[in-house]
């Protein structure tokens, strides 16, 4: 693979990283070799800057720098091509795997991101920079964003191989906060506090989720009055022709979506169908991901969903009902009316 396609494509690569990663998550993490790029999708994950020493490994010896004519410039996608073709050539290449796992993920290419991840994880198993990342672009392949099944076994190896692994210890924390189990999230988090920079906002964000999953684990919401940011006050009602279909145990969801972007909500409480009718105030302290809360959108879809199963991904036979698109700066009452069976 020529010379300075490598340098045209790190650099290039380097550029374009530096303007899709989220401000909050500048932080990296050592690894055992030099090199690669970790760029974060979700929610909440972290950033290990592009090292020399992976371009000296990329590039090779400086001296073959010496009488190298000059290139075309090159675009991101001709520089992926470029690097799919050098890895039909030499599948063997772990470090190239890994960096176009890694620029496919900054790309928010999730799913072919997962591919190269594989192929990273098929060279190496043990790679705990891969498993995380296979997590994360997993989770944002699938449309409920849920960390489960091999994702999150492959953050238990990460985790449990490197106790220091910033990103794998964040991810595995999201997973149980996902499955409700709010105690070991906190801890998980609590974790992760003392590898954070004091007084970071990554820091700052961690503190608020650990207050957020201990409040739940204490079977209370975090107060609404303490929190700041929007609050949106969402008053849901049960349609009189659907009390029927009302199972006992069943769980009620109230939930804001972005208006445009990931179905996964910005805020979203649990309560019991039972409740009926009832209030709830969503805030940012009810989002599933400290970059991805009410305070993030202008415009949100706010809805409401009674699940007999208790599941927080909707099914047929689910009873629905949402108010629209509402501001998030609204500070009138929302009113929902659950009128549908969803199909």
């Amino acid at each position: 693979m020529k010379l300075a396609f490598y340098l045209i494509a790190a650099a290039m690569i380097a550029a374009a990283l530096a303007l899709l990663l989220w401000p909050l998550v500048r932080h990296g993490r050592r690894q055992g070799r030099p090199g690669g790029l970790f760029a974060v999708v979700l929610a909440v994950a972290f950033v290990v800057p592009l090292a020399a020493g992976g371009i000296y490994l990329l590039v090779g010896t400086p001296v073959a720098l010496d009488g190298v004519a000059a290139q075309p410039s090159m675009d991101i996608d001709q520089a992926v091509t470029e690097l799919r073709d050098h890895l039909k050539q030499q599948p063997g290449d772990l470090q190239g795997w890994m960096l176009l796992a890694q620029t496919e993920a900054a790309l928010h290419q999730n799913a072919q991101a997962r591919e190269a991840y594989d192929q990273a994880l098929r060279l190496d198993p043990k790679n705990g920079a891969a498993m995380v990342g296979w997590a994360e672009a997993d989770s944002m392949v699938r449309d409920d964003h849920r960390i489960e099944g091999r994702a999150l076994d492959l953050l238990k190896q990460a985790v449990q191989s490197d106790p220091a692994n910033q990103r794998g210890l964040w991810l595995l924390g999201i997973s149980q906060f996902q499955h409700e189990d709010y105690a070991a999230s906190a801890a998980t988090w609590r974790r992760l506090q003392p590898l954070l920079e004091p007084g970071s906002n990554v820091a700052k964000a961690v503190t608020e989720q650990i207050a957020v999953a201990e409040a739940r684990a204490g079977g209370k919401p975090a107060s609404a009055t303490n929190v700041e940011g929007p609050r949106l006050t969402v008053k849901v009602q049960l349609a009189p022709a659907l009390r029927d279909k009302l199972k006992p145990g069943a769980a009620l969801f109230v939930y804001a979506r972005a208006e445009r972007g990931p179905p996964m909500p910005l805020a979203v409480a649990r309560l019991e169908a039972s409740q009926l009718p009832t209030t709830v105030t969503l805030t940012d302290a009810m989002a599933m991901a400290p970059q991805l809360k009410l305070s993030s959108a202008d415009k949100v879809l706010v809805g409401a969903r009674i699940s007999a199963s208790g599941q927080a991904i909707a099914q047929a036979g689910d009873l629905e009902g949402d108010a629209g698109v509402v501001a998030v700066d609204q500070t009138g009452p929302i009113r929902i009316v659950i009128d549908k069976v969803h199909p």
